[in-house]
């Protein structure tokens, strides 16, 4: 390749058959795409998700605002590592513990688990890493049929909690003043008449239904001090070592994750307090409840971290940062927010037609080449 674009007289011939290469793959790729239908936005929306207010009542939290922990324990949280994405980030395939015992995969997957373990055992003893949370319970309701108005609560600054902080008495929540707009999308392709057309918000009462409902945001981190250690590996030259740190790193903010939202739903939160659910019942998801972040399929915009970030002080209050792009910094770190509806589950919103992107943009005051590229990965159209 080098050697083709060096040359004066190989170079033009070489580029125009590169160009011409992927012309066809993607027009190859366009072909083989079935041409979904779509239907329009207010037609979605009138088919959306459809819970009657009048017999449910959404629980109140325990503990509302915005609460933060500092050090959180390690050993606690390794407690709660699902391993298998762990052997996915080293492109071996297959579910932990089986992996293990795999013919193919199951020797290098041993050594590596090995290592793994070994290596996690010196993160704990020697503090390697620092992790932090950030978590607010708030009051909540829907508007414009996709959006959700979070509300702010009358208090003056957030509560340091510890490990095994319990839930204390909260100042009375007001629904006056919004502290943050979280701007949703919904499913456009056209269901069967008993399969709706999803979005967040539908698990979230209208504001004009009177019913007085609640949601969680959460940020948390398991990679502070992550670099330092890292630039030790590199400096002698031992990659691997850098690699599985920052892959043990990930498993750590997504098992701190995993570790308060069980505490949220059992003690701030307090709507499963009966919940007795082991390490792979909670990866199988088995609870009350769901956990969706920016970037996911179910809210695949990740600009909604700016605001969410401002509404939990996560900078402040837990040492996360995101960039211009909204990338989380460390990148050990997961950030999100959660819901207690019974019915709530995890789904993909699929492509979305233009009119659903005008009418983000415009609730978003965004213009709509700007809504475009934020969107660019579930467009319908080019």
């Amino acid at each position: 390749m080098c050697s083709n674009l060096l040359s004066d007289a190989l170079r033009d011939d070489y580029v125009a058959g590169i160009k011409a290469e992927y012309a066809k793959a993607r027009e190859q790729h366009e072909g083989k795409k079935g041409k979904a239908v779509h239907v329009p936005l207010a037609e979605a929306r009138a088919h959306g998700f459809k819970t009657d207010w009048k017999a449910y009542q959404p629980p109140k939290p325990w503990l509302t605002g915005v609460h933060r922990f500092e050090d959180y324990p390690l050993d606690k949280i390794a407690e709660y590592i699902d391993w298998s994405p762990f052997f996915q980030a080293w492109e071996l395939s297959g579910r932990y513990p089986k992996i293990l015992h795999d013919e193919t995969v199951g020797e290098e997957a041993r050594k590596l688990y090995a290592d793994a373990r070994a290596m996690l055992k010196q993160i704990i003893k020697e503090k390697w890493l620092t992790a932090n949370a950030v978590f607010g319970l708030f009051p909540a309701n829907t508007v414009n049929s996709d959006d959700i108005e979070i509300y702010a609560i009358d208090e003056r600054s957030p509560r340091k909690g510890d490990a095994a902080g319990g839930p204390t008495a909260s100042p009375l929540p007001l629904r006056s003043k919004v502290a943050m707009t979280w701007h949703n999308l919904r499913q456009q392709t056209k269901k069967p008449a008993d399969i709706p057309n999803y979005c967040l918000a539908d698990y979230i009462a209208p504001k004009d239904s009177g019913v007085a409902d609640y949601i969680g945001a959460f940020a948390v981190t398991a990679g502070i001090g992550i670099d330092t250690r890292v630039a030790e590996f590199e400096k002698n030259n031992d990659d691997y070592s850098a690699i599985l740190l920052k892959a043990l790193a990930d498993r750590l903010a997504e098992a701190f994750a995993e570790l308060l939202h069980a505490r949220v739903r059992r003690e701030f939160w307090g709507y499963a307090t009966d919940e007795n659910l082991d390490n792979d019942a909670l990866i199988a998801e088995k609870y009350r409840g769901i956990r969706p972040a920016p970037g996911y399929p179910a809210c695949p915009e990740h600009s909604e971290k700016g605001p969410l970030f401002k509404l939990l002080m996560a900078p402040e209050n837990a040492g996360i940062t995101v960039t211009e792009n909204f990338a989380m910094f460390p990148t050990a770190a997961v950030s999100g927010f959660y819901f207690s509806h019974p019915q709530a589950k995890y789904f993909a919103i699929g492509k979305i037609d233009k009119d659903q992107v005008v009418d983000y943009a415009e609730r978003k005051g965004m213009t709509l080449e700007e809504a475009e590229r934020w969107l660019a990965p579930v467009l319908s159209y080019s």
